[in-house]
C-alpha cells in the first residue's frame, strides 16, 4: 500500500541520487529527505531505516525493470529475439539512469551479508526471466539442447552485469546502449543451435 503513494516513489528516486553521489554509508536519511523535499520524519512513515530504503529501492527498480522486459518481449515468439530484447533493454535502462547504474553496480555490493541475501532474493525474479528464455529457446530448438541452464543464465547475467559495471567504473564515457548488438552476438554464438 505504501508503494502506491507518491511520496514513496519520491523518496526512492531521491535515495537513488543520494546513494549514487555519496555512497550508501554516507547517504544519511536526512540527505535523502532533503533530496526528496520531505521532512526527515516523513521517511520513517514509509521505511524502517536506511537498509529498508536500499532494499525497497532495489525491489521497486528491479520490479519495473522486469516488467519492462516482459512488456517488450510480449508477443515475440522467437527466443533469440527475446534474448536480444533483454540485452538491449538491460543496457538502455541503465544508460538512461546512470545514478541507478552506480547504485546497483557498486553500492549494492558493499552491503552486509543479511542485506546481500535480501538483495539476492529480489534478483531471483530477473534470473527466472532469463531462465524462461533459455528453456523456451531449448524447447523450440533455437538454443542448443545440451545447454546447462544454470551456467547459461550465469553467463548471460554475468556478461550483462560486468559490462554495465565496467561502464560505471569508466565514468560512463561511452555509449552503453550501443554495446547491445556486439554483446548479443557473443552470447548467441554460445547459446544458439547450429552456430
Amino acid at each position: 500500500m505504501r508503494r502506491e503513494k507518491p511520496k514513496f516513489k519520491q523518496i526512492i528516486d531521491a535515495a537513488v541520487v543520494v546513494i549514487a553521489e555519496h555512497g550508501y554509508h554516507q547517504a544519511q536519511v536526512s540527505k535523502i529527505a532533503k533530496q526528496a523535499g520531505v521532512a526527515d520524519g516523513t521517511i520513517y512513515l514509509y521505511f524502517k531505516n536506511k537498509e529498508d530504503i536500499l532494499i525497497s529501492l532495489f525491489e521497486e527498480k528491479m520490479g519495473s525493470f522486469i516488467e519492462k522486459i516482459e512488456q517488450e518481449t510480449e508477443g515475440i515468439s522467437s527466443s533469440l529475439e527475446k534474448l536480444y530484447v533483454l540485452v538491449k533493454t538491460h543496457f538502455s535502462v541503465f544508460a538512461a539512469d546512470p545514478h541507478m547504474a552506480v547504485v546497483t553496480q557498486l553500492e549494492l555490493r558493499q552491503s552486509n551479508k543479511e542485506l546481500r541475501h535480501r538483495i539476492n532474493e529480489v534478483l531471483k525474479g530477473y534470473l527466472r526471466l532469463i531462465d524462461r528464455i533459455i528453456v523456451e529457446g531449448m524447447e523450440k530448438g533455437e538454443f542448443r539442447r545440451d545447454l546447462d541452464i544454470r551456467l547459461t543464465r550465469q553467463m548471460i547475467f554475468g556478461t550483462l552485469d560486468e559490462t554495465v559495471t565496467t561502464w560505471v567504473m569508466n565514468e560512463q564515457k561511452y555509449d552503453l546502449a550501443a554495446l547491445a548488438d556486439p554483446v548479443y552476438e557473443l552470447l548467441i554464438k554460445g547459446c544458439a543451435a547450429g552456430r
